[in-house]
Formats: structure tokens, C-alpha cells, sequence
């Protein structure tokens, strides 16, 4: 490995994708120009506009942050009482739940997928329940056409957090297309990112209307509000960023594909260490690679070889860990039994994974891991 000077390479769990200043250069030109800085100007209707035609969607309002763009979507199905969600997932997922006075049904995953089990579902609803909050964990589908049909049946709901989901298609549809509402990230972080800024995707006129007085303050003319908002706006500047960095999202993705197909190449068959596959019919962005360390099998437990991986100023991730019922906040919701979510956040980590990452790294990494027993 070439280290940097005065100290060692650092391999970070990612590397946040970063236009050129001469690509951004003529974007400030016409924000200097124009002075619109916010508010949805020219900039972030154009680049509106080609996250639609990106996606395959009709509706798109973009936000400041995902985080917001969760929050705002939830108040926009006036919902009530209880909402089924996961426990493996950002805590972010769950905040957005109590800032809009509801009240966070935590079900248990499914080992092969570590999405929220589908035959729990059902199990969960209750005379209060009034929506469905999936999470695309690492951005692998949910069981989509079961959890429809559970919504159908019991009028529920289904708002989608597709947080890691950029660019991905289940058989050559968007994931976004699905549910009620699905809301994406753009956070630097993320596969495809405006530094922060969000979106939720909707299928209809008056819901993108309502969304976007909603991230307005409320404000829907000039005289009169369309309920309780928030400064939920994505600027100028952030708007500019997502422009150029939509030119090149597939040249990434299929960067980071190579990457984790190598990933796979090199940790198939190593005892206590198994990872997932691409799931069947569905084009992956590749957001994460995850693994699960079976300390028995492995030989260390997975925060050992975290241990041992930073040793090396390598960074991966534990994520997610803390599952967000072991914080107090949330610990009081727990009401079912998620064991299996338990287990996994237990022993999970997500592996620097970016398109940058280059052949010598991923090669340090394996070999790191595999010494590391």
C-alpha cells in the first residue's frame, strides 16, 4: 500500500463522489447571475426534472435532507396511531415516526434478506395501525407485492424508506414506483449524494403539491398555507451538485459493482464469514457490502476484526448497530421479539465500498480480514 505522507493510507468505510470545479464553475456562474440561491429556482427545477426522467417516475420533490424528506412524507398521509417498521435501520427512520406523533411497531427481519419480515407483519397490526414503514436495507428490495397485499387487505398505508435505493430497478421498474411514497437519500454517503438533500417520490399531482408547500413551511401561495411545514428545501448549489453528479451515477455504479464482485471473489469460502448475493431480477446500485462474522466459525467476533481492520487504517462500518431498540429512547417500543435483528446488528459490518476504492485496496482489505483469525 502507498502511504500518504507523515502517516499511514487511510481506507474509510466511503469516499463521498465529488464533481470537478470546472464542472461546477458554470453553475455558480449563472447562481452569481441570477442571484437565486433558493426557493426552487431555475437550477433545482431542471435537475427535478432529470431525476424524474433518471428514475422512470412522474413525481419527484426533492428536500434538504432524507431525513426531512421521511418526515414531511409521513405528514403528507395524515397518518394516525401505529406505523410497522424494523428495528435494523437508521435511527433516523424511527425519529421520523415521532416527530409526527406516531407511535413505532417494531417487527423482526428475515435472516436472508435482513429486510423486515413479511410473515410478521400481520402479526403486528392492530386496531391503531395506519401505515407500513419498509426499509430497502443496503438497498435490496423488500417482498414488494407481499407487503401490497397485506396494505390492500387491512387499508394501510406503505411509504417506502429507499434511502439506499439511487438507481435501483426490480424487473427494469424503479424501486421507487412501489408503495404509497418511497423517499430517497443524498447524502454524502450515499451511491449517488447533493452532499445533503433527500426526495420523496409520489404518483400523483396534488400529493407533489402538498410535499412541496409542506417543504415550503407550509406555504402554498403567497396569502395562504397548506398545513404545518418545515424548511425542508434543497438550494441551488446542492441542486447543481446532484445535476452533475446524475451525468455520471451508472459509470459509478458499475465501478462499485466490479468492486464488490471482486469482494465476493476473494471472501467466498472463508468459515464464519458469509455475505449476500444480487437478488434475482433486480439491478443493484451496489450502495453497500455487507458481511456477517460467525465468531465460532470465524475464529474472532465481529468487533475483534473491527479491532484488527482499524489497526490497519482500515474503517469499516457496524451498521447498524446499535439496533434502534437498544437505545432508550426507543427500547420502550420494543413490544415483540426481534431476535433475529438482535443477532445481526451483533454481527454485521459494512466494508469501505466506493467507486474509487481501488484493486490495492480491496487486496489489503481480504488479506487483512483473512490474517486477521
Amino acid at each position: 500500500m502507498k502511504e500518504a505522507k507523515g502517516k499511514k493510507h487511510i481506507i474509510n468505510v466511503t469516499r463521498p463522489v465529488f464533481p470537478s470545479f470546472l464542472e461546477i464553475k458554470p453553475y455558480l456562474e449563472r447562481m452569481q447571475s441570477s442571484r437565486v440561491l433558493t426557493n426552487c429556482g431555475e437550477i433545482h427545477e431542471e435537475f427535478e426534472t432529470a431525476i424524474c426522467k433518471f428514475l422512470g417516475v412522474k413525481y419527484v420533490s426533492l428536500m434538504s435532507s432524507g431525513t426531512l424528506a421521511l418526515v414531511l412524507a409521513l405528514k403528507s398521509q395524515n397518518l394516525k396511531g401505529e406505523v410497522i417498521t424494523t428495528p435494523f435501520t437508521s435511527v433516523s427512520t424511527a425519529q421520523s415516526l415521532i416527530w409526527n406523533n406516531l407511535t413505532p411497531v417494531f417487527t423482526d427481519i428475515c435472516k436472508l434478506d435482513f429486510n423486515i419480515d413479511v410473515d410478521l407483519i400481520e402479526k403486528a397490526i392492530t386496531d391503531k395501525t395506519s401505515a407500513i414503514l419498509p426499509v430497502h436495507v443496503y438497498g435490496n428490495p423488500c417482498k414488494i407485492e407481499k407487503i401490497e397485499k397485506i396494505a390492500q387487505k387491512h387499508k394501510l398505508k406503505v411509504i417506502y424508506d429507499a434511502a439506499h435505493c439511487f438507481g435501483v430497478k426490480i424487473n427494469d421498474k424503479s424501486i421507487c414506483s412501489f408503495g404509497d411514497l418511497s423517499v430517497l437519500s443524498f447524502h454524502a454517503t450515499k451511491v449517488f449524494n447533493t452532499l445533503e438533500g433527500g426526495a420523496v417520490i409520489c404518483h400523483n399531482r396534488e400529493t407533489k403539491n402538498y410535499l412541496d408547500a409542506l417543504k415550503n413551511s407550509g406555504i402554498s401561495s403567497e396569502t395562504s398555507l397548506a398545513g404545518y411545514g418545515l424548511n425542508a428545501k434543497l438550494n441551488e448549489f446542492q441542486a447543481a451538485i446532484g445535476h452533475i453528479q446524475l451525468k455520471n451515477i451508472e459509470s459509478c455504479i458499475q465501478k462499485r459493482k466490479t468492486i464488490v464482485k471482486s469482494f465476493r471473489q476473494l471472501l467466498t469460502g472463508i468459515n464464519g464469514l458469509t455475505f449476500l448475493s444480487d437478488f434475482e431480477n433486480v439491478k443493484h446500485n451496489y450502495s453497500y457490502f455487507p458481511i456477517v462474522i460467525d465468531a465460532g466459525e470465524f475464529g474472532i467476533s465481529r468487533d475483534q476484526l473491527v479491532e484488527k481492520l482499524q489497526f490497519e487504517n482500515i474503517f469499516p462500518r457496524r451498521y447498524f448497530y446499535p439496533l434502534v431498540t437498544d437505545f432508550d429512547e426507543f427500547s420502550c417500543f420494543k413490544k415483540q421479539n426481534v431476535s433475529v435483528a438482535e443477532e445481526i446488528s451483533k454481527k454485521v459490518i459494512c466494508l469501505p465500498l466506493s467507486d474509487s476504492l481501488s484493486k490495492n485496496e480491496t487486496n489489503f482489505i481480504v488479506k487483512t480480514i483473512i490474517k486477521s483469525r
